[in-house]
């Protein structure tokens, strides 16, 4: 995603961004629950969303779960030679452990969030990117603590009465252990979350009534969170960043927990490192970006901010813009 301004002619109408921020509150939620709630057809919810999630405008698929892994989520700040940018993020992205890359405005840094284990991390940073000649300096963060992830972040195109009839219902046990089966159904719900019970029984040959069973059971655990891709210039936020903050310690919880529920906040982070709080903003131009920067960090008592803009998405949540889904 490049930081210029959306052609207005591309951008989504109210209705759609409106099923948008719908799908971004249950990305399994029915048609007919939807129109229900916002009040339309499900004969127009229906054309509606098999057109967004036909032509790939949106994809809807599983969060990845942080507690699989180890060591947790790792923010890498990879510096390159100009010229190899690509290279770099292309083959970040193409490793399933790597959910979420960005090449950053100027080309000559990309961000990335990995989730792996102990041994995949140390081959990653210790061997595959020092070997590589066009890194130049790779920064490696721990995530602290998770104040919110991009299945979180709402368009703000609902109502609060609207998301909270959406909102899925809230785990209720911790994660249950997970057999071949689960992990079947969790991998093929990873490619596209909104497939129905039917098809998942058809794909496993198991009856549906038992994918039932095993899905409420995942979705009791909080395995079953979604997050609904979309190009954010479509929703009129034309500019995205990740802002690395210096908090005072005493007040990093009130102020993660600050943003995590600010609309434009589509990630925030504890992390280890100069900086101890990362967040990653929608804005609908650089004003808007100032804006933010002065009119909510300002007032937050944040005591220094670096502000790294996004030139391009190239992984969002396991989905690469335009071509297939990785995991």
């Amino acid at each position: 995603m490049d930081t210029s301004t959306a052609d207005p002619a591309t951008l989504l109408d109210t209705l759609d961004r409106r099923l948008v921020c719908a799908l971004q509150v249950d990305g399994r939620a029915g048609t007919g629950r939807i129109a229900e709630v916002l009040g339309v057809s499900a004969r127009t919810v229906t054309r509606r969303l098999g057109r967004l999630l036909g032509s790939g405008t949106v994809q809807v698929v599983l969060m990845p779960d942080v507690r699989d892994r180890a060591v947790g989520a790792l923010l890498l700040r990879v510096r390159v030679l100009r010229g190899r940018t690509d290279a770099v993020a292309h083959a970040l992205a193409a490793r399933p452990d790597v959910p979420f890359v960005d090449v950053m405005l100027g080309g000559q840094e990309v961000g990335a969030v990995v989730l792996t284990d102990a041994e995949a991390r140390d081959h990653l940073l210790y061997g595959l990117l020092p070997a590589t000649g066009a890194v130049l300096e790779t920064d490696v963060h721990a995530a602290l603590h998770l104040f919110a992830d991009a299945g979180r972040w709402r368009s703000g195109h609902l109502t609060d009465e609207e998301a909270a009839a959406l909102a899925p219902a809230p785990p209720t046990t911790a994660p249950p252990g997970r057999d071949d089966l689960d992990r079947r159904l969790l991998d093929l719900l990873g490619r596209d979350a909104r497939r129905p019970h039917a098809a998942l029984a058809a794909a496993t040959g198991i009856p549906e009534s038992t994918v039932r069973r095993r899905l409420d059971r995942l979705a009791a655990g909080g395995l079953l969170r979604t997050h609904a891709t979309i190009d954010p210039r479509l929703l009129g936020m034309a500019v995205d960043a990740n802002l690395w903050l210096d908090v005072p310690p005493g007040r990093l919880a009130e102020v993660g927990d600050a943003l995590a529920g600010h609309p434009q906040v589509h990630g925030v982070l504890a992390t280890s490192g100069r900086s101890n709080l990362m967040a990653a903003v929608f804005c609908p131009d650089h004003a808007g970006l100032y804006r933010f920067v002065t009119e909510t960090l300002g007032p937050l008592g944040v005591d220094r901010a670096e502000t790294a803009i996004v030139a391009r998405a190239v992984k969002r949540a396991g989905v690469l813009p335009g071509g297939p889904h990785r995991r």
